[in-house]
């Protein structure tokens, strides 16, 4: 995984041991939720809303990516991303993803046991790890790495690939 989303909990007990780096990811983190995660809300509250509007214009559905993608990404690459979306006509159907997560019933009420990786790069989300551990008993690697982005698999595909094969080293 490139990111891990294991949040507080609300206990105030559960912030005081974190470290001081850690304590800046959750601020950004709260600061994310507020100012920057509109895709997300809007996606888990209103998914079909937006469907419509990317489904209708090319146009509106590059907007919504480039915004989204922002300004440090290629534009072939941005194009790339909106085309695929486009001629699929998966727009609703990422947008539902969100919907159907945040109005899920069934969450797992005890830690995953599965064995779990992170690959964490430098521009974007930064896991923490000991909320991690709350919620995952089975961290076999945990790796952050000081370049990449949330895009790793394009501008870090080299770190990217050598971290998935090295978690499943150390499964064999």
């Amino acid at each position: 995984m490139t990111q891990v989303f294991s949040f507080p909990s609300g206990d105030p007990a559960e912030l005081e041991n974190l470290s001081p780096e850690d304590r800046k990811n959750v601020e950004f983190l709260a600061w994310w939720l507020e100012n920057g995660g509109a895709y997300d809300k809007l996606q888990s509250t209103a998914p079909q809303t937006l469907s419509h509007a990317l489904a209708d214009s090319p146009v509106g559905q590059l907007g919504w990516n480039a915004q989204l993608l922002g300004p440090n990404l290629d534009p072939d690459y941005v194009l790339t991303n909106t085309m695929i979306y486009w001629l699929t006509n998966t727009a609703a159907s990422s947008a539902r993803l969100y919907y159907e997560d945040f109005h899920a019933t069934d969450k797992p009420t005890e830690p995953t046991t599965v064995p779990l990786g992170l690959a964490n790069f430098a521009w974007d989300f930064h896991s923490i790890r000991a909320f991690a551990e709350r919620d995952h008993k089975n961290i076999v690697s945990w790796n952050v790495y000081d370049t990449g982005s949330h895009f790793a698999a394009h501008d870090a595909p080299d770190l990217l690939v050598d971290d998935i094969r090295g978690f499943f080293r150390r499964l064999r």
